[in-house]
């Protein structure tokens, strides 16, 4: 783990082992009770090297250019994702740190439910790896709009300054949320959820891109 990039299958095995005793050893009290995600926002161990895993757009993880198919080893790395100030995102336990590689977003939103509370409306995203999270000030919306074809890309903050980009499927659904808001004087095209207010594009900008 010293070297400054992993190779073999057998390094990933390893650290699959280190980051389910970390994060069971992370993700209990004192009384055996569950606690929660480890607390990899804490921890500061040595950097360790680059390690050859990458997530892709679609939300698949790769490691040595193979998807890992085995959903509860992709959900046991998603708990100790963290991104760094530095921009880069890291597999991180109490005693070491390796580097991956995002293409996109760390996670991909797949579901959605709307409902109410205190009158307003308050929208819930589920990720591909069994996070739920609900949309308001502490899970921002942020949108931005790419490509030649200025496809509109939705993103919800799940934890720290993990991301998760949301499926088409789910980005329909928003849009059909949507409503014009005046945002300090500007009517924008916008989504509301948790008392909070999500501009996603002025509504001049919408009409245009509507026709």
């Amino acid at each position: 783990m010293a070297a400054e990039t992993i190779h073999t299958a057998r390094d990933a095995d390893g650290l699959a082992a280190l980051i389910a005793r970390a994060a069971e050893e992370a993700g209990r009290r004192s009384d055996g009770s569950a606690r929660g995600l480890p607390p990899v926002e804490r921890w500061n161990p040595p950097f360790c090297g680059d390690i050859d895993m990458e997530i892709r757009a679609d939300g698949r993880w790769f490691y040595m250019g193979t998807p890992i198919g085995r959903p509860a080893l992709v959900r046991l790395f998603s708990t100790v994702l963290r991104k760094d100030e530095d921009g880069h995102t890291y597999l991180v336990t109490p005693v070491e740190k390796v580097r991956i590689k995002v293409e996109d977003a760390h996670f991909l939103g797949v579901e959605m439910t709307a409902g109410e509370r205190d009158g307003g409306p308050v929208l819930t995203l589920r990720t591909n790896v069994g996070d739920v999270v609900e949309v308001g000030s502490e899970h921002r919306l942020r949108f931005l709009i790419e490509g030649e074809h200025r496809q509109l890309k939705p993103y919800v903050l799940v934890r720290g300054r993990l991301d998760a980009l949301l499926s088409r499927a789910v980005m329909y659904e928003l849009i059909e949320r949507g409503e014009v808001i005046d945002v300090e004087g500007v009517p924008m095209f916008a989504l509301r959820s948790g008392g909070a207010i999500f501009p996603v594009m002025p509504a001049d900008e919408l009409d245009q891109l509507s026709q």
